[in-house]
């Protein structure tokens, strides 16, 4: 009766890669247009002015600005002045 086992294959050996999920820009940083702004899953962090969602759910700047994180919705205030500023981004 054999005490050591053979060289068969192995059943353990795999391990799925990391997803990397978290903030990557917090308020008051500067993001590029499509920069990600938050890699989450699920939406527990809404998409703002200036940031669309992306399939997987993570958040990312269209336009050039300030990252704000304002009740549960991330937004971007544009550097560019001509661009349309809502209420909430004026001086906080």
């Amino acid at each position: 009766m054999a005490h050591k086992k053979g060289q068969g294959s192995t059943k353990n050996g795999r391990d799925s890669n990391p997803q990397y999920r978290g903030v990557k820009l917090y308020g008051g940083e500067y993001a590029k247009a499509g920069s990600i702004i938050v890699r989450q899953c699920g939406t527990p962090l809404k998409a703002g002015f200036k940031v669309q969602r992306g399939r997987d759910d993570s958040l990312y700047a269209i336009a050039e600005g300030t990252v704000v994180y304002r009740n549960g919705t991330v937004h971007v205030n544009p550097k560019d002045p001509s661009m349309a500023r809502p209420f909430y981004l004026e001086a906080s």
